[in-house]
């Protein structure tokens, strides 16, 4: 790869007088300048940590170590399915580093040299070698992502000067620079944060799970975990133009009805987990601003442990996947703000894409058929649980699910999971039938397929599928991808795409849509492979 050299951009402010203005005209100024600098956000759950490198932090949290760390690149944003501002999976930019130079077997960035941390300590290539470590040594999903761009030893991360780092290759991977720009690889105040540590923490994760130790635009002021976090603007932040909004309110508001209101009295500016229903209502009333985009690599599906009975069994698994409910979900949860992944034609070819179609449709008597064929003519009990962080869409998804397992026999005790203990008790690997949902940051089929189906301990297969010869599938699609291979890889894909769908440990329902309402007077919402808010971008008029 050529050497890249990325632009510095600056930003000019300008000063207004207010001469011969009078007290009253000053005071409503100022009260209109303060409402267009704060953002009232509201949603149903909020993080349960702040910090992405902290144990089982839930897909709120994301969102706080977004906006309250930076990493070294990111993305440029091209136009989106609808027209607004969709990150460009090819194209990044600097955040913390000004230059890239990427060689055959190494990538060197040369930092910017004003960027400081929340504190005021300049932010170093020390800093930067630093969180990469810790980022492949604490464990568990950070770890996991790492490694998803060949990114997995602390040798690999090296300090040339003190403006200065190279991350050097252990493979050629076509997916470790796009790595470097999704939220794992975040840069910490590593001073602060040892000063924190203890020897049975040596990585400060209590610390950081309720302090933000970042150099990003924004910085948590406080923190009231399921009520309210408040950010505040880093006004000294060099990763790019000072954000408009100085405030962001993040209220958690539990219940829809209620957000909703909120939303049409003008109370709140954003909300983006309302139900699909309310979203369609809004959208036709016209009152609200309401962008619907689909998530990039991703799909909500049944998952299934394969490695306890019944579902060890893989009629068991196809009778379920064709006892499924699909259009009455389409129709009654999502109200058409989805894609369908089910009922493509028996005689279409696989294709070279991801998410993609299964051929399962609605089928009570061939569900019933393999049911008896499986040895559970009279079916069988079991749990199915779901992330009551997300019931707007999960609950009634979950209830239709088990209305139509009743009717083969298997009967279903629902189980709610509060959202701030759901990644934590999905990744043990225990629960027998349950719904989720995964999107794939990095926009590759090869690489959703590694965090979900490969059997070498992936963190998101939480079925515990195990097929030699699907991990052979994906290695050999990543190779192929690496070494501009075409065919070898088309022929991987199309081979691990197959073979899911005729395990099926997972059962794909639909491409979900990233719903957002806002009041007119805000925009600036740009979709991001986290499909979290982007506070930087966002302007309220």
């Amino acid at each position: 790869m050529d050497r890249r050299r990325f632009l510095k951009s600056s930003a000019a402010t300008a000063a207004l007088g207010f001469a011969g203005v009078n007290a009253p005209a000053i005071l409503n100024s100022a009260k209109a300048q303060s409402r267009a600098e704060t953002l009232l956000i509201v949603s149903e759950s909020g993080p349960n940590n702040l910090d992405i490198h902290g144990i089982g932090t839930n897909v709120p949290g994301y969102e706080a170590s977004w906006n309250c760390y930076d990493r070294l690149i990111s993305h440029e944003m091209k136009a989106g399915p609808s027209g607004q501002p969709y990150y460009d999976r090819d194209k990044f930019k600097p955040e913390l580093a000004e230059d890239m130079n990427a060689g055959d077997m190494s990538v060197t960035f040369k930092l910017r040299k004003d960027a400081t941390f929340h504190d005021g300590t300049p932010v170093t290539a020390k800093d930067v070698k630093w969180s990469l470590d810790r980022a492949v040594s604490v464990g568990g999903f950070p770890t996991f992502q790492m490694k998803a761009g060949s990114l997995e030893k602390t040798e690999q991360f090296v300090v040339v000067d003190d403006n200065t780092v190279r991350v050097d290759f252990l493979r050629k991977d076509k997916l470790t620079i796009p790595d470097l720009a999704v939220i794992v690889p975040c840069v910490v105040n590593s001073e602060l944060v040892k000063k924190n540590a203890t020897p049975n923490d040596p990585w400060g994760l209590e610390y950081t799970k309720q302090n933000t130790a970042g150099s990003g635009a924004y910085k948590v002021a406080k923190w009231t975990p399921g009520t309210e976090v408040i950010f505040e603007r880093n006004e000294a932040w060099k990763g790019g133009a000072l954000p408009k909004v100085k405030r962001v309110i993040w209220r958690m508001v539990p219940a829809a009805g209620n957000r909703r209101a909120l939303l049409e009295r003008g109370d709140a500016d954003i909300s983006y987990d309302l139900p699909n229903k309310d979203f369609a209502e809004l959208k036709d009333s016209g009152k609200l601003s309401i962008i619907s985009t689909p998530y990039s690599n991703g799909i909500q599906y049944i998952g299934m442990n394969v490695t306890k009975p019944p579902f060890d069994n893989p009629k068991v698994r196809q009778a379920v996947a064709y006892a499924i409910p699909y259009q009455k979900i389409m129709d009654a949860v999502l109200f058409g703000l989805g894609q369908p992944m089910f009922g493509a034609s028996a005689s279409s070819a696989t294709q070279v894409a991801w998410p993609q179609p299964h051929k399962f449709n609605t089928d009570i008597a061939k569900a019933k058929q393999l049911l008896a064929e499986a040895g559970y003519p009279n079916g069988f009990e079991t749990t199915l649980s779901f992330d009551l962080g997300f019931a707007g869409v999960n609950e009634p998804l979950c209830v239709l699910v088990q209305e139509s397992l009743q009717q083969i026999g298997i009967k279903t005790t629902i189980n709610k999971i509060p959202g701030a203990n759901w990644r934590t008790e999905l990744n043990k690997k225990e629960l027998p039938l349950y719904t989720n949902v995964f999107s794939g940051w990095l926009d590759y089929p090869e690489y959703f397929f590694f965090w979900c189906y490969d059997g070498q301990n992936s963190v998101f297969n939480t079925m515990s599928y195990k097929n030699a010869e699907m991990d052979k599938f994906i290695a050999g699609a990543r190779g192929a991808a690496a070494s501009g291979n075409k065919a070898t890889y088309d022929q991987d894909v199309k081979g691990f795409v197959d073979l899911a769908f005729n395990d099926v440990p997972r059962i794909p329902l639909f491409q979900p849509y990233v719903n957002v309402a806002m009041q007119k007077n805000v925009t600036g919402y740009q979709y991001w492979f986290h499909r979290r808010l982007d506070y930087r971008a966002l302007v309220k008029a």
